[in-house]
């Protein structure tokens, strides 16, 4: 099977990580109905009990199941402190076997034959050999010297992957980008050269190469690989429509993941002599494709997903409808993705209120057997359970109207057991902007109504997973402009319509998320009452500008200035940034009144440490209440656990001081001397 992620990932998105209901909020009347529908069912639940922090940052032990093709075996990897590790079953009750103590990689991928398991780590491709056979270890080296990457494994193929070759730096024009076929063995075949930027490929069932996509411009372009040259484009996506191949269709076709022909991305088939034809786009109207899934031996689409306001799961064959109709009945409303074998289906399955993934087993007529029932969590070494779901709250999809007209879409986190008209109200800001909340489990969110918060995540425009035209409807007006007053907006809807005690609000997000945090307390003073910014460009004018020549891309073979300009953020555009850095937090630091806490990575490469020391000093010198946390060591991601539960614990600490939720749990010995050696600048609304 091949995996796709989203078709348009997040530019800078930093995360410290309900079932939707199931109709279409077609119009403001459905909207408000389904809100209070919210309000009452959480008011009737009990008041949920305190979950304690560790239950949130904890790390799940087992990730990237995998099931073979035949469905007889399972093969996951368990994360260690210090190392991974490669674990295997027999199916359906085979006791689990260590298979390799210690492996980089963050993947496992069975061969089609089912013989073989392929991790790609960040230095070589190994293999793992499954039937009892001779030949397991490195088949090829990666990044380094050779600068190649794994793309995905050969569905052609019983046993080879494809990898794709990058030019060396230092070579001359003439160095092409290779696409080569490895076998279990280390032998290769070059599947193709260009001078081009390969981008895609597709194999026909022959092992001949059918179709590349390559980097052309400022966009891509798909050749038929057989075509004589000079070759014509069959299909070009360009201006932020993407194409991602999925396979070879019947009669010399293709089949795409694509919103090349319309605003939201759907499953595309592409026929013989270059017609697109949409074969399954979401039936709600709103939503971009989020997965497909692929039969492992032939390669057709067997499943698609959905999952930007709710889950949704289609089967595209009759017979595999009834079956997953059946699982459905078991699991009603959850994210669920099929992993199908001959002998029987691995089902993941998540929730708004399941911290991790859930796994099960479905026979021929869709019932389910829990594996891995025993996945355990950990925290600080320490072993945590999965959160009671029964405490956890629920993650209900809301849209509204903007002044403007535009409908913008988002989801609300409720507190059990309250009155949520007078709970206080915390606005969660994604990152990105390029980035979405999606109808999954959010730590964040959970952690904050576990304490008495209701939550906002607001989908904003530029916001991904919702059509092109949502994406590009910011129009680059990232300031305090366009999408924060969408924001805005969003959260005063809230507040009028009984959602939120509008005397104590705050808004907290890390990265973009951060930076509107910030643009919160200082332009929209009288509405936030308190900000937690997180790892955020306090002058976006600033980190806007870095995507010229670093080296950056969005797309593949298309520079981030390229993309960022498609985007409505020209960072060749001087009076858009003049607008930014004239509206910058940095740039208005005089006018904030309300307190801040800042959290930041020293090695941040995304937004430079220097640009949020400086903001913090302007503060400091104007009397402000900042607080500034650093951790030395830390990316953008601030993937420290200890720093992480520091975040927790002082954003904890400020929302309860602020706005009156819950008080947090007391600081270990452990986590005061992390913030002894981290917390630079303690303001007032912090003290003690």
């Amino acid at each position: 099977m091949r995996f796709v992620e989203r078709l348009l990932p997040a530019v800078a998105c930093f995360a410290l990580a309900g079932t939707a209901g199931a109709g279409t909020l077609a119009d403001p009347a459905d909207a408000l109905a389904s809100l209070r529908e919210a309000a009452a069912y959480e008011r009737a639940r009990p008041v949920a009990p305190r979950v304690p922090r560790a239950q949130l940052l904890a790390t799940p032990q087992v990730q990237a199941v995998a099931m073979s093709p035949d469905g007889t075996q399972l093969a996951w990897l368990r994360a260690r402190r210090d190392r991974r590790e490669v674990w295997v079953q027999a199916l359906p009750d085979g006791a689990p076997r260590l298979a390799l103590p210690r492996t980089q990689a963050e993947q496992v991928a069975w061969s089609r034959d089912g013989r073989w398991l392929f991790l790609p780590e960040p230095r070589q491709l190994a293999v793992l050999a499954m039937a009892g056979q001779r030949g397991a270890g490195q088949v090829a080296v990666l990044g380094g010297v050779t600068r190649r990457q794994f793309l995905w494994l050969d569905p052609t193929q019983p046993a080879a992957a494809l990898l794709l070759e990058r030019p060396a730096r230092t070579a001359g024009a003439g160095q092409p980008w290779r696409l080569v076929r490895v076998g279990v063995g280390g032998e290769e075949t070059i599947l193709h050269e260009d001078l081009r930027r390969i981008v895609d490929a597709a194999v026909a069932g022959d092992g001949t190469l059918a179709w590349l996509l390559l980097a052309e411009g400022e966009g891509h372009a798909l050749y038929r690989a057989t075509d004589p040259s000079p070759r014509q484009p069959v299909l070009r996506c360009e201006r932020m429509r993407r194409c991602v191949l999925l396979g070879v269709a019947p009669g010399g076709g293709l089949w795409l993941w694509s919103n090349v022909d319309g605003d939201r991305s759907a499953l595309l088939h592409l026929d013989g002599q270059g017609r697109v034809q949409r074969r399954h786009e979401d039936p709600r109207g709103e939503a971009d494709l989020f997965d497909v899934t692929l039969d492992p031996v032939d390669g057709r689409p067997l499943f698609v997903a959905y999952r930007s306001t709710v889950p949704q799961l289609f089967a595209l064959e009759p017979g595999d409808e009834t079956r997953l109709n059946a699982i459905e009945r078991q699991r009603p409303g959850r994210a669920l993705q099929v992993t199908p074998g001959r002998e029987r289906w691995l089902v993941q399955e998540r929730s708004d209120t399941l911290r991790g993934d859930r796994w099960w087993l479905a026979d021929a007529r869709g019932r389910l057997t829990e594996a891995l029932a025993d996945a355990a969590f950990t925290f600080d070494a320490k072993t945590h359970p999965r959160p009671d779901e029964a405490v956890m709250a629920r993650k209900w999809p809301m849209r509204w109207t903007a002044s403007d007209g535009h409908v913008l879409h988002g989801f609300v986190t409720l507190p059990a057991g309250m009155d949520v008209a007078t709970a206080p109200m915390v606005v969660s800001v994604h990152g990105g902007p390029f980035g979405l909340v999606r109808p999954d489990f959010s730590n964040d969110a959970q952690l904050l109504a576990n304490r008495g918060y209701v939550v906002f995540q607001p989908n904003f425009r530029g916001s991904t997973g919702l059509g092109r035209d949502y994406v590009l409807a910011s129009r680059g007006d990232f300031g305090n402009g366009r999408v924060q007053r969408d924001i805005v907006e969003g959260t005063r809807w809230l507040l009028a319509n009984g959602i939120g005690d509008a005397s104590r609000v705050g808004i907290v997000g890390a990265s973009f998320g951060g930076y509107s945090a910030l643009l919160g307390a200082t332009f929209q003073p009288e509405l936030f009452r308190v900000a937690v910014a997180g790892v955020p460009p306090a002058d976006f004018s600033f980190v806007l500008r870095d995507y010229l020549g670093a080296g950056q891309e969005m797309l593949p073979g298309i520079p981030m200035a390229v993309s960022m300009r498609h985007l409505g953020l020209d960072p060749m555009d001087d009076a858009l940034a003049a607008r930014l850095a004239e509206q910058s937090p940095t740039a208005n630091a005089r006018l904030l009144r309300r307190p801040v806490l800042i959290v930041a990575g020293g090695q941040d490469e995304r937004v430079p440490i220097r640009g949020i020391t400086d903001y913090a000093a302007r503060l400091r010198t104007l009397d402000k209440d900042v607080s500034l946390f650093v951790d030395d060591q830390a990316d953008h991601g601030i993937a420290d656990e200890h720093s992480r539960e520091a975040y927790y614990f002082l954003m904890e600490t400020l929302l309860h001081r602020q706005l009156g939720g819950a008080e947090p749990e007391p600081a270990s010995a452990a986590l005061r001397q992390h913030l002894q050696r981290h917390l630079r600048l303690t303001g007032p609304s912090l003290a003690n």
